[in-house]
């Protein structure tokens, strides 16, 4: 099997092999498990140095054009990073024998020292750095479990701002419903997320049944036009969440023939089931004055429902003291804590990489209500349940309805023991290796040395 490896990787890098060049690569630790040397061609040096530019050019990309999701890879790590240290202890125990077979093969002592200081270091780094690693999933006290929240409904299961969306995610016990609304030319709220020209494009049948008006505004629909449009073949046939198989023959159906839902409807069916009522306003900026506002008549709107006010969470920011006038009852939800503060409110709406767990748990103490937005993934929502966020906005609540606990959830002082048992297990491994190495070390040279001596003449 040995030599089975040697010749793959002979095969593999098509080296030029020198059978007499003994050296350690640093580059090449499978070539110093078969003590051969990585003398590698032109052509490959070019692929290598390509290869990293390639790198170090998309790292470059990511932080400029994403700089925001550094954000999301800090609070992965806080999620990960307990195993990840626990991953690379045992990395660095298994490749501790090559260590110390280079240091017992060294020539110099500058080479053994050098050997030596730099691996102890590493090893002290990857050993210490649970001290260093802060996650919310580390604590003696687990936050309740946080609330869902319905982004559109549950778009994974049915097509987004449909009345069969806000009914599958009522399955998910959401406490509200979020969606984005929108007047239309007979100033009548409906449904819908896309806004500006070709508004109606990615999820309706517009370009097949009003030939030519597909981009248009939102203001030159009425509503009884909006609801002709089918708002759900989209969904079935563009599959957008690899969702659609998990679909019942009946249920493929009702999506084909969903329509574009107006806010009264979603109105009823909240004040049916006691689910709040959270939103976008599109348009909202492109207003004169209040009374000439979307927030006016959508105001009116609820209003006429007969919905609780304390289900309202008032979210659009350009006229709420209009609002809270004329409405007091709503709860009112703002963006930034510095708005929250200078309005007296206690409800935050913010993306979930905006506060750290500290600060989400500095705002809870305060009895300030925090939403996160938008949370899909299962690691994802156990860091903010251990964080204590209040719910979170999702588009996967058939997922998350189902947790009944974190992934992950360990005390301070259990996951003190687990890492240290783990360490003291790993160095006592390696100073066994580096024993063993040194002994073997030693009788190889001792049979090198028998083998030199020459013979003595008769």
């Amino acid at each position: 099997m040995f030599s089975i490896g040697r010749t793959c990787l002979r095969g593999i890098y098509s080296c030029q092999w020198n059978s007499q060049n003994r050296r350690p690569n640093v580059f090449g630790l499978l070539h110093l498990v078969i003590r051969e040397p990585l003398n590698l061609h032109w052509l490959h040096k070019v692929f290598l140095f390509l290869g990293l530019f390639t790198v170090a050019l998309g790292t470059a990309g990511f932080c400029i054009k994403w700089e925001e999701e550094w954000k999301t890879v800090y609070m992965s790590f806080q999620a990960t990073a307990p195993f990840l240290q626990l991953g690379a202890v045992v990395a660095l125990t298994l490749i501790s024998w090559l260590v110390f077979q280079s240091y017992h093969g060294a020539k110099t002592a500058a080479c053994k020292v050098f050997i030596m200081m730099t691996f102890l270091v590493v090893s002290a780094a990857v050993f210490l750095c649970p001290l260093a690693i802060c996650s919310p999933c580390i604590t003696n006290n687990l936050p309740p479990k946080p609330a869902l929240v319905g982004h559109r409904g549950a778009p994974m299961m049915a097509p987004e701002n449909t009345m069969m969306s806000f009914r599958k995610s009522m399955e998910c016990d959401v406490v509200a419903f979020e969606t984005d609304v929108q007047l239309s030319k007979d100033m009548k709220p409906f449904l819908m997320h896309d806004n500006g020209s070709s508004f109606l494009v990615r999820t309706t049948d517009v370009k097949d049944k009003f030939l030519g008006r597909d981009g248009d505004m939102n203001t030159n629909f009425t509503l009884q036009e909006l609801q002709t449009l089918n708002a759900g073949e989209w969904f079935v046939r563009t599959d957008p969440f690899q969702s659609v198989s998990s679909l019942s023959k009946e249920e493929k159906m009702e999506a084909n023939n969903q329509t574009v839902p107006s806010l009264s409807e979603l109105l009823v069916m909240a004040k049916k089931h006691n689910v709040s009522l959270i939103f976008d306003l599109k348009n909202e900026k492109n207003s004169t004055g209040f009374h000439n506002s979307d927030s006016y008549y959508i105001t009116e709107t609820i209003t006429k429902s007969g919905i609780s006010p304390d289900k309202i969470w008032w979210l659009p920011p350009e006229y709420r003291h209009d609002v809270r006038n004329i409405a007091p009852g709503f709860k009112q939800v703002y963006h930034n804590e510095q708005d929250m503060n200078a309005d007296g409110g206690s409800f935050l709406n913010m993306k979930y990489s905006s506060l750290n767990a500290h600060e989400i748990s500095d705002l809870r103490e305060k009895n300030v209500s925090v939403n996160l937005w938008v949370v899909n993934e299962r690691w994802l929502f156990s860091l903010l349940w251990c964080s204590g966020a209040s719910s979170v906005t999702t588009n996967a609540c058939h997922i998350l309805k189902n947790m009944s606990k974190p992934d992950w959830h360990l005390e301070p002082n259990i996951y003190m023991g687990i890492w240290i048992s783990v360490d003291v297990i790993s160095w006592l491994l390696m100073f066994g290796l580096f024993l063993w190495q040194r002994r073997r070390n030693h009788v190889f040279r001792q049979n090198t040395s028998e083998r030199s001596v020459p013979l003595l003449p008769r």
